[in-house]
């Protein structure tokens, strides 16, 4: 995962932290430094400078994870290029990357910096986003038994199973419900039919069945509805673990789909991108 110290990489390390124990695997840390070529000569830092100041940051971040995840093996490691670099590299040999975003905006949406939507919209595995405080931030109402759930977009036209894997086996994980939210546009003219809302829902309840019977310890909640996917996406987000969306890998640059953009920066807990064909 990514470290800076800020507020926000503060929250993502206790949760890679967690995630990391709960799978039995390592965590890596990495921290990019580079020369800011913007900055005017007299003003640039040395690399010694900042090769001090993520020393200091690590060792900081190493005490944090020892102290809520003893015996967690980790790595720590200063990398001389820029953020979205370090950040793809590390990705690339990670089941998983997890990065921090900073705090509300002005208009009441978290800020995801441009490193962090570069890193989003490119990366060859999931990332993770975390909000600062996410523990008490996402908490919301407990769900069911006193569980909080997972949440995943799923487009029935365009099922994904790099999607339905890992929502499911993150909710497997975690022993959380999994709540499976699809959408479709309705007109403001004519309004659905009870046959066509029916249809809808068989068409979920065929593109998870497959998933259902693999998982099939995993409690699983569909709910077929119209509206808008990233409204109904952010609303249940307010008591879910996590929230798990789609993005595209493209075969020239990359791109994040407008309701992946709206959820990474709207919903209240942690939300996983995961690319797909």
């Amino acid at each position: 995962m990514g470290v800076d110290g800020s507020e926000g990489s503060v929250a993502a390390v206790d949760w890679a932290a967690d995630e990391a124990a709960l799978r039995g695997d390592g965590l890596r840390l990495v921290y990019a430094t580079r020369w800011a070529e913007h900055q005017l000569g007299a003003m640039k830092v040395s690399h010694e400078d900042r090769a001090g100041a993520a020393e200091g940051v690590l060792a900081e971040t190493e005490r944090q994870v020892g102290s809520r995840q003893p015996g967690l093996a980790m790595t720590a490691d200063e990398v001389e290029d820029a953020p979205v670099s370090v950040l793809l590299a590390a990705a690339a040999e990670a089941d998983l990357l997890v990065v921090g975003s900073h705090g509300l905006g002005s208009v009441r949406g978290f800020i995801v910096g441009s490193v962090g939507q570069e890193v989003v919209a490119e990366a060859p595995r999931p990332v993770v986003l975390v909000r600062p405080g996410y523990e008490k931030d996402s908490s919301g109402a407990s769900g069911r038994n006193g569980r909080r759930k997972v949440v995943l977009g799923l487009d029935v036209n365009e099922v994904k199973d790099e999607l339905l894997h890992f929502a499911f086996d993150f909710a497997g994980r975690h022993r959380v419900p999994l709540e499976i939210v699809h959408t479709w546009h309705e007109s403001f003219v004519h309004h659905p039919s009870a046959a066509a809302k029916e249809e809808r829902a068989v068409a979920l309840a065929d593109a998870v069945r497959p998933f259902r019977d693999r998982f099939a310890g995993t409690e699983v909640v569909e709910v077929s509805a119209p509206g808008r996917a990233a409204e109904h996406l952010i609303e249940a987000a307010s008591d879910a673990r996590l929230v798990v969306v789609g993005r595209r890998r493209a075969a020239r640059g990359a791109h994040i789909g407008s309701i992946t953009h709206a959820v990474i920066h709207h919903a209240s807990c942690p939300v996983a991108v995961v690319p797909h064909t």
